[in-house]
């Protein structure tokens, strides 16, 4: 009671236990010093040393232990014990001062005081670190999606690298290779001309009809490779893609063959697409072709149309977000594996056995879909078949019936005496070309470059229309045409092309170009349509 009271004195408010159980209870409840006797100390003290070793980390309590005179440490060897039970100690000899007494408790208060100050700037710290740990998981797993798409993109970019230089490599081999098919399809025209007049062994001039269909089957595939390059010349319009499926049904059924069945799936308000329809429809037989030799015998092709909008693309070949026009044609077939669907659309990639496949039919496709401003995806699984999705442009514009041009007539309907500047720097596409325009009655005025054809130009004022190269070294057929239109502007000019070159010719008319390798008869109806649209204009004035 007495210390009580001066603890009291000084503003320290203090509650008497009876006993040490009494003293653990309000020990937990909160109390910030423990002052006790000694001769309370001798009991059983179990319970308090146990609470005293469960204390949480930041918290030691302090205790005031009131000893009896001459009790100190040097002569009392419990003293030492119960320094060590109870850790924070001071020892009180009695009597003492009150003074004393005041002085001992608020230090030891201050103490306390200053571990609740620390336990609550440990528990700011904690929280803290808790908050910026977070903060940083939070900002590593954003590095590490980041870092994932930006190995994703890379990968992609890579990918569109070697596409794009694979593509450029192919429509330069293309090119060539037209210029090649030029001459001999060219030649072998020629000479079967030349002998049905002679009277010649129709044996003879069968085999010259094997050469001139091998010819023809590497003007095809010549086709493929400028198609994945995305040099060939497209004439898209606003086409309904269910009358063009439509249409296809025939032509599909006789390639697959009578042992597949083919299922359409025709979107009833599918939106127009903006697409040129002949290519469309080479890329859905290829397709076709590719599911066929994928079932063999027995299966179901399907064909199918949708209105679609689509997201960020995934792969290079899908296309971008947007509105889309899709065909799907799906097979019951073998399905691919995971590595071959990484380069199904390499060019010349093909899981065929050698002479069963040219690996350009992919290629082709991926190439017109982009060059039409879609793209394309696949889904396959080993086993389960494969889907492959073009996607086109919606548009706006209402489809007009596709009506496809008649044939030009026969080369002996586009004869003419007409005067023709022949311009091409490959001697044998020059050669062929101008032995054809001569047996159809014109005369022929040859340049092997765009300097020699300014020159023969000038030497011969009389020239009717000039039949240009638009690829050539040096000075291009585009850069001839040019000079001419200063000096000759009504003169009527037919550029021929590799195909390569015709993305650039987007301006010229259909009417004012022929590709390589032409027929003679395509070749006599593009001049003589020239000259005509210039006399029409002289007949009007």
């Amino acid at each position: 009671m007495v210390a009580q009271n001066i603890l009291k004195d000084a503003d320290i408010r203090a509650d008497i236990c009876p006993d040490l159980s009494q003293l653990v209870q309000e020990l937990a409840s909160g109390a910030d010093l423990g002052l006790v006797t000694e001769e309370a100390l001798r009991g059983d003290t179990r319970a308090l040393m146990s609470w005293v070793s469960t204390q949480p980390a930041w918290s030691d309590l302090p205790f005031v232990v009131l000893t009896e005179h001459g009790g100190g440490l040097e002569r009392n060897p419990s003293a030492v014990r119960l320094m060590q039970a109870l850790g924070n100690v001071t020892f009180l000899e009695r009597p003492f001062h009150a003074t004393t007494l005041i002085s001992v408790a608020q230090t030891n208060l201050r103490g306390r005081r200053r571990q609740y100050e620390w336990r609550r700037l440990n528990e700011e710290l904690e929280s803290r670190v808790q908050e910026r740990t977070g903060e940083l998981a939070a900002a590593n797993r954003v590095l590490l999606a980041q870092i994932e798409e930006r190995e994703k993109v890379e990968i992609t970019l890579r990918q569109m690298q070697r596409l794009e230089a694979v593509g450029q490599l192919t429509s330069g081999v293309a090119h060539d290779f037209n210029n090649l098919l030029t001459v001999v399809l060219g030649n072998v025209e020629v000479l079967e001309s030349a002998m049905e007049r002679a009277g010649v062994d129709a044996k003879l001039t069968k085999r010259l009809g094997y050469m001139r269909n091998a010819a023809e089957r590497g003007a095809r595939l010549t086709s493929q490779l400028l198609a994945f390059s995305r040099r060939q010349r497209l004439e898209p319009k606003a086409c309904d893609l269910n009358e063009i499926v439509s249409n296809m049904q025939d032509l599909l059924q006789s390639t697959i063959g009578g042992s597949i069945r083919i299922d359409t799936r025709l979107e009833p308000s599918l939106s127009s697409a903006m697409v040129d329809p002949t290519q469309l429809e080479l890329a859905v037989l290829n397709l076709a072709i590719n599911a066929r030799d994928a079932m063999g015998v027995g299966g179901t092709l399907s064909v199918a149309t949708a209105n679609v909008t689509l997201r960020a693309p995934a792969r290079p070949e899908e296309p971008p977000a947007g509105h889309y026009v899709s065909i799907c044609v799906s097979d019951t077939g073998s399905g691919m594996s995971e590595e071959v669907r990484q380069k199904v659309f390499e060019p010349f990639f093909t899981t065929k056995d050698i002479g069963k496949g040219s690996g350009l039919g992919l290629s082709q496709v991926l190439g017109f879909a982009q060059q039409s401003g879609g793209g394309v995806r696949i889904s396959s699984r080993l086993g389960r078949g494969t889907s492959v999705f073009i996607y086109l442009p919606q548009t706006q514009a209402h489809p007009r019936t596709t009506r496809r041009s008649a044939r030009v007539g026969a080369a002996s309907d586009a004869a003419g005496r007409e005067h023709i500047l022949l311009v091409d720097d490959d001697a044998g596409v020059r050669e062929v070309t101008a032995t054809i325009l001569r047996g159809l009655g014109y005369t022929v005025y040859e340049a092997g470059s765009g300097g020699a054809a300014l020159e023969s130009l000038q030497s011969h004022p009389q020239i009717d229309l000039v039949l240009i190269d638009f690829a050539m070294p040096g000075m291009s057929g585009a850069d001839v045409v040019r000079r001419l239109r200063a000096t000759h502007p009504r003169l009527p000019t037919v550029f021929i092309t590799g195909f390569a070159d015709r993305t650039a010719l987007a301006d010229v008319s259909e009417t004012h170009i022929i590709g390589k390798p032409f027929h003679p008869d395509e070749l006599a109806g593009k001049v003589r349509a020239a000259l005509s649209s210039v006399e029409m204009g002289h007949s009007a004035q």
